[in-house]
């Protein structure tokens, strides 16, 4: 009979190199305290201290890393393209934060907490938005409800021959265009889609609202995680050009509505002073459409001199002219003078990032492009231009 192999003495199974055999919690236990004292855990450092990196020039590391790389760029296209929707209206309300968050400082820096200074903040602009719709809503549904009543009267002066109206159809045919163009869809086809318009806008704007106030209120935070985003050695230069570029968006987003505020005022006190209906609802579209820079107040005069055109071609000429001088004014004495300290771009630049923003997002796009712009400008004079100039 052979002999038999001498008997392997009794491993401990606490080891992290051997597997025991059947786990208890008691050898859970003192693996876990191999496993700390290997790997030099202490009170500062729990978890021990860090391993090794790769080396990061083995094949199987570059390719894997690259793979990822594609992957990740892949998914993040996707993810863009299928989310975009949310992702203008998320932008949007980070837009409208920056642009209150100087209001908030403003309240914070007296000896309100933050909080409170957020309350405050929302609580005005609630109150001057109930404020504007108690005021203005009846009055603009008198007014759009008389000029439904009247746009059957309009249509027969635009057919009136005897009229300068009539005469301007008789050349041009605008009222057989807009007929077809209403005929050309049914009437169930043309409620569904308003329908879904209105619904549509006001999911968006609940959206807007409820991401303003959650990034209004935990702004702090959110400017403490982008200032992470750099290297500890790049970080304070990083706090320095991200605080101004948050400040020269807020003050875009007031120089903004105060230049619209004041063109919806223009606009109504001209139509009280010449006679042309539906003034205050008027002027609330022009103070709206304003705030898209370059192409909103261009709009508004159009829609306005289209208005005074039902009284007389005279005074739509004298609207339309009233309006071109009212933007030369806007963009060469207003618009300087409010944005001069806020934003700092040149009307070049201006021109361009308006253009590039409408046609790559719309309105909201065309909304948001000179904030960009002035951002990009900032990071280009204070970071590529000097080193270009040390290269």
């Amino acid at each position: 009979m052979p002999d038999l192999p001498p008997a392997a003495p009794d491993a401990t199974p606490s080891t992290i190199d051997g597997a025991p055999e059947e786990p208890t919690q008691a050898t859970i236990e003192d693996l876990h305290a191999d496993a700390a004292q290997e790997a030099g855990a202490t009170d500062d450092r729990e978890y021990g201290r860090l391993g090794e990196r790769f080396d990061r020039r083995a094949p199987f590391y570059v390719g894997f890393m690259a793979a990822l790389g594609v992957a990740c760029a892949a998914a993040l296209a996707w993810t863009v393209v299928a989310a975009g929707q949310v992702l203008i209206l998320i932008g949007l309300a980070f837009f409208i934060a920056l642009g209150l968050e100087p209001a908030v400082l403003w309240l914070y820096r007296r000896g309100l907490p933050r909080w409170a200074a957020v309350l405050v903040v929302l609580a005005l602009c609630l109150g001057a938005f109930a404020g504007f719709l108690v005021l203005a809503v009846p009055v603009v549904v008198t007014q759009a409800s008389h000029l439904a009543d009247e746009l059957p009267a309009y249509l027969h002066t635009a057919k009136d021959r005897s009229t300068e109206v009539g005469r301007l159809n008789a050349k041009y045919h605008f009222v057989a265009s807009v007929q077809r163009l209403l005929n050309g869809k049914s009437s169930f086809n043309t409620a569904l889609t308003v329908g879904k318009a209105v619904l549509d806008l006001v999911a968006s704007v609940v959206v807007v609202v409820v991401v303003t106030v959650y990034l209004l209120a935990d702004l702090p935070r959110v400017r403490h995680g982008v200032y992470r985003l750099a290297p500890r050695s790049r970080r304070a230069r990083m706090v320095l050009l991200t605080d101004e570029v948050f400040g020269r968006v807020g003050g875009y987003v007031l120089g903004n509505a105060t230049t619209s505020v004041i063109a919806g005022a223009a606009t109504w006190v001209w139509g009280l002073a010449f006679g042309i209906p539906y003034a205050l609802l008027l002027g609330l579209l022009v103070a709206i459409l304003d705030l898209v820079p370059m192409i909103g107040s261009t709009v508004g005069g159009i829609i306005v001199s289209l208005i005074a055109l039902t009284i007389s071609v005279k005074l739509a000429v004298a609207t339309a002219a009233f309006y071109t001088m009212f933007r030369l004014l806007e963009d060469y004495l207003l618009m300087p003078r409010v944005m001069a300290h806020t934003v700092a771009v040149p009307g070049l630049i201006t021109v361009v990032a308006t253009a590039l923003g409408g046609a790559l997002l719309g309105i909201v796009g065309a909304l948001v492009a000179i904030p960009v712009a002035a951002a990009v400008k900032l990071m280009l004079d204070e970071v590529m231009t000097p080193r270009l100039d040390d290269s």
